[in-house]
């Protein structure tokens, strides 16, 4: 069966134009090596030219008609058979088959002058080429993406998007000893590094050899364009320093969004915020995610306008959103930007102990700000969403993050993504919610199941709403009840809250702005 996989594999990548005619032989040797076999395993594969239509129209139908998933399971399984793969785990099947993706995949340069040759005719058909690319690769692996469970929830907000993770695999036992006992490489120093393009991993390091990076200028610095693997909304791009340099939220973030927002109008692209618990998850390497898609923040209006001595020409105002949004909107990127600066300098000194705002303590800082910049029409806008990471006895993870009654359902922190509107959810509550549904329906008692005893408040409180709960509707009001959940997510994450004592601190600080010298 393995020369069967080997075919459809060079079909696929044909049919998806990975590789080109005058490729066959070649790609189909490349994999003959990688696999331990001196030559085809039988007659049936046309090894003998480069082939004409006729002759590769039955593989290429093949091809079209099977996922990748299978073609490439069928060659993992042959190679765990032949002792290729030390492991028949997740871990160690993914080095491989990224390895035989990258025997399909084209040099940098080669993919370099085909998204700019493309950029020529416009943005979007360079980044339409090159995110079809990024999945006809693997690199994101489409099937794995297909299980995430997604859906919206409608709120007072607009729809919030839900998502829980399902295509991040989790660590098999023995590749998490394999990783622990490894030596420790240090390379590349984190998983934005330039040096993951063609690196063949390890057990603590995905392999990219599937992967390729488009080469970006921003603001005048070298920089790094790709997808993110996990894609959890459309077109997830992620936009990264050349330079292995911390994240830091400063004028030249401003200036770099829009710049990057001028040349991909398409795209939105936002930071994470610089300090820990209000930060992403890597705060080590300087990078932005965007991408074509528009978030509930987004299309949030502006509830209560405002205006700023000086700037008369830059529209500004509070957001009607959970968390602490300011919306600057103009045509000129340039005043825009330096009545960010004034807001950003406003904010990393303010204190305000009435609406517990306190720039620092012991000398911490506390207060910085998570940014997105897009274009709308003709205008350009950046959404300011001020952060806090402050902690207390009471809240040790943070006053302004997730509180501990909502950890049953989402504990990380709210990073950007989170921010505009999608919670990204850990895959443990597929299964907790599948119990969940069950215990409800049969009227178990949830605090007797030690794996469903944290949610048995949360239903306790939202099930007495419900004037017939049955298998007909349950999983529709779990859902939505996991998506009020995320308001409150986002609510506690919100410095100033949604009420008239919230709105008026909010006020106070928009006053310190105005009256603040330049």
């Amino acid at each position: 069966m393995i020369q069967a996989y080997i075919d459809r594999l060079v079909a696929y990548g044909l049919k998806t134009g990975l590789i080109e005619k005058a490729d066959k032989i070649y790609t189909a040797n490349r994999l003959l090596e990688l696999l331990g076999l001196e030559a085809p395993e039988d007659d049936s594969s046309d090894m003998q030219g480069h082939g004409t239509e006729s002759d590769d129209s039955d593989s290429e139908e093949q091809a079209a008609g099977a996922e990748l998933e299978q073609i490439l399971a069928g060659m993992l399984d042959y190679a765990c058979e032949k002792g290729l793969i030390s492991e028949n785990s997740i871990t160690y099947r993914d080095l491989f088959d990224t390895k035989i993706m990258g025997l399909l995949v084209p040099r940098p340069s080669e993919v370099i002058e085909q998204f700019w040759s493309l950029y020529q005719k416009s943005p979007q058909a360079a980044t339409d080429y090159y995110y079809t690319f990024s999945r006809d690769t693997d690199y994101i692996r489409r099937y794995r993406i297909a299980r995430d469970e997604k859906w919206t929830t409608a709120t007072e907000y607009g729809e919030l998007d839900i998502t829980i993770n399902l295509s991040k695999p989790e660590k098999d036992p023995k590749a998490i000893a394999a990783a622990k006992n490894a030596k420790q490489a240090g390379y590349p120093k984190c998983l934005l590094c330039l040096e993951n393009e063609g690196y063949a991993g390890r057990m603590n390091h995905p392999a990219r050899q599937n992967h390729r990076i488009i080469p970006v200028t921003i603001n005048g610095s070298r920089w790094g364009f790709q997808y993110s693997p996990y894609v959890y909304y459309n077109e997830h791009c992620i936009v990264f320093n050349s330079k292995h340099i911390p994240m830091k939220i400063e004028h030249d973030t401003f200036c770099k969004l829009f710049d990057f927002v001028k040349q991909f109008p398409h795209y939105f692209v936002g930071s994470n915020a610089d300090l820990p618990i209000v930060g992403g998850s890597i705060l080590s390497h300087d990078h932005f995610q965007g991408g074509h898609y528009e978030f509930a923040m987004a299309k949030a209006p502006v509830e209560e306008a405002f205006s700023i001595k000086g700037f008369a020409d830059v529209e500004a105002g509070i957001v009607k959103w959970p968390m602490s949004v300011i919306r600057l909107s103009g045509s000129d990127t340039g005043r825009i930007i330096a009545l960010a600066d004034k807001i950003l300098d406003t904010w990393r000194g303010y204190t305000d102990e009435a609406s517990f705002v306190l720039a620092e303590t012991d000398g911490e800082p506390h207060n910085t700000i998570t940014p997105i910049a897009r274009k709308r029409g003709d205008k350009y806008e950046l959404d300011l969403v001020l952060r806090n990471n402050i902690t207390t006895k009471e809240h040790p993870l943070g006053v302004y993050h997730p509180h501990a009654e909502l950890h049953h359902i989402k504990k990380e922190n709210i990073g950007l993504i989170e921010v505009m509107g999608l919670a990204v959810l850990p895959a443990r509550l597929k299964a907790e919610m599948a119990a969940l549904k069950q215990a409800i329906l049969s009227g178990s008692d949830l605090r007797a199941d030690e794996a469903l005893a944290k949610h048995a408040d949360w239903v306790e409180a939202f099930l007495p709403q419900y004037e017939k709960v049955d298998a007909a509707n349950i999983d529709g009001i779990i859902k939505d009840e996991i998506g009020h959940v995320f308001l409150r997510v986002l609510a506690d994450a919100g410095v100033y809250k949604c009420t008239p004592e919230g709105r008026e601190g909010f006020r106070r600080f928009v006053a310190a702005v105005d009256t603040r010298e330049s």
